[in-house]
């Protein structure tokens, strides 16, 4: 019975976890709000993305990257690529000086389109790059790093000096970039205007059936082999090592994962909100990023989703309401969470809901089905 209970997929909480957060995202939000908050949500849950990989990475691996903006930022721009070059048609830009390449570039005394811009005049290539280019910049950066068991605050650190220079790059070459300002007026994508309500709504539930296709699979690795040993090897990483493991393959794939992600969610935020810039890649909304993840709760991925919501929307009421004053707000609530409830808001439903709850069900039906496995923070982390 045991070895039956282990093997499912699911535990019930985990099902009702699912239905719970699918009936928030599919059916509450797109019923009780217009499309101008719908879209904001929107903006918010491609947020979820990162927070989601970042579950992975720092809370089942071990892995506090502080650059994740970066792989976001990367996903984001290969989308505003593709939608910039469209915009740029010879006839939508007749009276620059060089017609058919983006405003920016023209601006700038650039006369021709850049050979590594070219390949972005295709869709299908545009949304391969959305995964690959920071899957590549990731692995490249995860083999540097963890082959030479670079780790810990170590690699924090190597992330966001990794941030602050991609963010340094993008600002310095305006004429291919688009400078401070990003690449701006994104309007159709294959003709299809972006800008109009009905798009931003059919967006939205894009965005939230990808969002939902990564959680099944961050719930399937957590659920596998791969997941057991990404908790050991966060926990006691040498042990995993003399146990014959290739601690560094381990890492790598899993920094990858949480990567492709994050580009996916920078792509569906270039399309709801109809432009991307440097100030979404460097170390602030890395750090962001970091706390939406610590809020929700590191160890949950439902947690990631929720504390992404939870803590955009406090940012949004806070900042209408007492605009000079939100950024302490936002410093106090992370810190305030982050010291009374170590595992975030999952750490509550934890310990409020879920433990009593399935301790009532013990009760009732006799010592016989197992505790599935469940991962526990560790203390010294």
């Amino acid at each position: 019975m045991n070895r039956v209970v282990s093997q499912r997929m699911f535990t019930w909480t985990e099902l009702m976890g699912f239905v719970v957060l699918a009936a928030l995202i599919f059916v509450v939000l797109p019923m009780t709000m217009d499309v101008f908050r719908l879209n904001l949500f929107g903006k918010y849950l491609t947020y979820a993305f990162v927070a989601l990989g970042l579950v992975l990475c720092w809370g089942a691996g071990g892995i506090l990257s502080l650059g994740q903006g970066v792989f976001f930022g990367l996903g984001g721009y290969c989308m505003a690529m593709f939608l910039k070059l469209e915009a740029s048609s010879p006839e939508n830009t007749a009276i620059q000086s060089t017609p058919g390449i983006p405003d920016f570039m023209d601006w700038n005394q650039v006369t021709y389109l850049p050979w590594w811009w070219e390949p972005f005049h295709y869709l299908p290539f545009a949304l391969v790059a959305v995964v690959l280019v920071p899957v590549a910049l990731s692995f490249v950066i995860g083999v540097a790093m963890f082959r030479r068991r670079v780790g810990g605050v170590y690699f924090a650190i190597i992330t966001q000096a990794i941030a602050a220079i991609l963010t340094i790059l993008i600002i310095g070459q305006q004429g291919y970039t688009g400078g401070v300002n990003g690449i701006t007026d994104l309007r159709t994508m294959l003709g299809w205007d972006i800008r109009t309500d009905d798009a931003k709504v059919i967006l939205y539930f894009v965005n939230a059936v990808l969002l939902f296709a990564c959680l099944f699979m961050a719930h399937f690795v957590r659920r596998s082999k791969l997941g057991r040993l990404l908790i050991a090897i966060r926990d006691r990483e040498d042990r995993v090592r003399f146990s014959g493991y290739d601690v560094a393959n381990f890492k790598i794939f899993v920094f990858c994962l949480g990567c492709a992600f994050a580009g996916i969610g920078g792509a569906m935020f270039t399309l709801q909100v109809g432009f991307m810039s440097p100030s979404f890649v460097g170390i602030v909304p890395s750090i962001e990023m970091v706390i939406f993840c610590a809020v929700g709760g590191r160890y949950s991925i439902f947690g990631a989703v929720y504390g992404t919501l939870l803590v955009n929307w406090a940012k949004t009421a806070l900042s209408e309401s007492f605009p000079e004053l939100w950024l302490f707000a936002m410093g106090a609530l992370f810190i305030g969470v982050v010291l009374a409830f170590p595992s975030g808001v999952a750490g509550l439903y934890n310990d409020w809901i879920e433990t009593p709850i399935r301790k009532a069900l013990r009760r009732s039906r006799g010592p016989v089905i197992a505790e599935p496995a469940v991962q526990q923070p560790n203390p010294a982390e």
